[in-house]
């Protein structure tokens, strides 16, 4: 199987449900419009970084409109990550990030784009 440096691939989502649990109990949150995001950073011997999109169906009721905004994210996540890998590998740390996207309207992907790098260039400066 072959590695796409710019993929967004399994090992790079966060699924396990222990995982989430985790997070969510013991990370530290932020706020950067739109949206509301929670980090948690440990030392590793294997630096991952693994990343949860959510958009709440509280939010936007139409499956479309969600999956509108979730494709949205992940290509400005999937573009954006290799400054936030670096520093990993470099810290020698794993980070699981959860991005909720807590805004009601659809934004365009210029806005959401921003919004991301703004996030991970926070949680690299955490680092």
């Amino acid at each position: 199987m072959e590695l796409k440096p710019n993929g967004l691939g399994k090992y790079e989502r966060l699924s396990s449900l222990t995982s989430v649990r985790r997070l969510f109990e013991d990370g530290t949150s932020g706020f950067v419009y739109p949206f509301r995001y929670t980090i948690l950073i440990e030392e590793s011997a294997s630096p991952t970084v693994e990343v949860l999109f959510s958009v709440p169906k509280r939010n936007h009721k139409r499956a479309n409109r969600r999956n509108l905004l979730r494709r949205r994210t992940k290509e400005a996540y999937r573009l954006n990550k290799g400054a936030l890998s670096s520093v990993v590998a470099e810290q020698h740390k794993s980070i699981d990030m959860a991005l909720v996207y807590s805004s009601k309207d659809v934004l365009p992907y210029k806005t959401i784009e921003n919004a991301v790098r703004r996030i991970i260039s926070e949680v690299a400066e955490r680092c």
